[in-house]
């Protein structure tokens, strides 16, 4: 099997593990903040990172199943993206206090603004133009098979 693929499937598989964690820790510092509507405030921060997109125009732009979770057909790049709008987030509330849920979803909108603003000064690919990944669970595959086939082989 292809190295890059694998490196590429080890790499979202990690990404994607790091953001389920993070998400659970914003998800809590938005609720401190008073966030009442956690999908409302998740479409914040994807707007701002997405350039005014919403969940629901990402999952049609990218040809998604409304069923298929957007993260889980992300690559590392678009993941990491995602993971640093959504770790800055979660600081930013909890350093400033912010309380209300307007000032929360602000905030997750202008993070992820700055996020999608450092992408485009980076000479970056705008996350909503990178390309769909096979599902998380498939990379997850290919990483077992591959340990399958080097214990064989030791």
């Amino acid at each position: 099997m292809n190295g890059a693929i694998i490196f590429e499937s080890v790499k979202r598989v990690f990404l994607r593990e790091e953001i389920t964690a993070h998400n659970k820790h914003l998800a809590e510092a938005a609720s401190i903040a008073g966030v009442k509507n956690y999908g409302v405030f998740t479409n914040y921060g994807y707007r701002g990172l997405y350039g005014g997109l919403t969940m629901q125009d990402i999952h049609r732009i990218k040809k998604l199943k409304m069923s298929q979770q957007i993260l889980d057909h992300m690559g590392s790049e678009e993941l990491a993206a995602n993971l640093f709008r959504a770790t800055q987030t979660d600081a930013k509330i909890r350093r400033e206090n912010i309380k209300g849920e307007a000032m929360a979803n602000q905030t997750h909108f202008e993070v992820g603004k700055k996020v999608r603003q450092t992408v485009r000064e980076i000479g970056g690919t705008m996350p909503e133009q990178l390309p769909v990944s096979d599902g998380i669970n498939k990379a997850k595959t290919r990483i077992k098979k591959l340990s399958i086939s080097t214990k064989k082989l030791g």
